[in-house]
């Protein structure tokens, strides 16, 4: 009886860890998809990494466009408004699909900041397409990274 207890117990012990040992080999995606609801925007880390990447590069390449140029030159005002533009197009783009839907996201960070990221891109978007273009938005929407990041820390 005692033995008969003992290989029950060695059985249930290779069980459950082979049944741990297959459910670890799951891909997290297909389980994510019946976990959560569908319209929830699940941030992979690596992805927030490397989308950060890319807007940070936006954001040089905006700083770099709001150089001032010579207001002589309206070739170069021209250059200048058609790279500001390019830069926020981009950037709107990659924090749109970083920006969480009604159903929540896994970032808190984005859930809270990212629609107002958006909307203040917009904003630059919109005073920079002017004729007359004004950038001051463009300058707090390159500055907006850091004071999100300082206050996230």
């Amino acid at each position: 009886m005692l033995s008969q207890l003992m290989q029950y117990k060695k059985s249930l012990a290779v069980l459950c860890v082979c049944g741990l040992s297959a459910g670890c080999s799951f891909n997290m995606a297909d389980v994510r998809k019946v976990t959560y609801p569908p319209d929830f925007n699940y941030l992979e880390p690596q992805d927030i990494k490397s989308e950060m990447a890319r807007m940070a590069g936006q954001i040089r390449l905006l700083d770099l466009a709001l150089e001032p140029v010579d207001a002589a030159d309206p070739a170069a005002a021209e250059r200048q408004q058609q790279q500001v533009m390019a830069a926020l197009d981009n950037i709107e783009a990659i924090a749109s699909g970083l920006q969480s839907t009604n159903g929540g996201s896994n970032h808190p960070y984005m859930q809270d900041f990212m629609r107002d990221f958006v909307a203040k891109v917009d904003k630059a978007r919109g005073a920079a397409s002017l004729a007359e273009p004004r950038y001051y938005f463009a300058g707090k929407v390159a500055g907006g990274c850091a004071v999100c990041h300082q206050v996230n820390r």
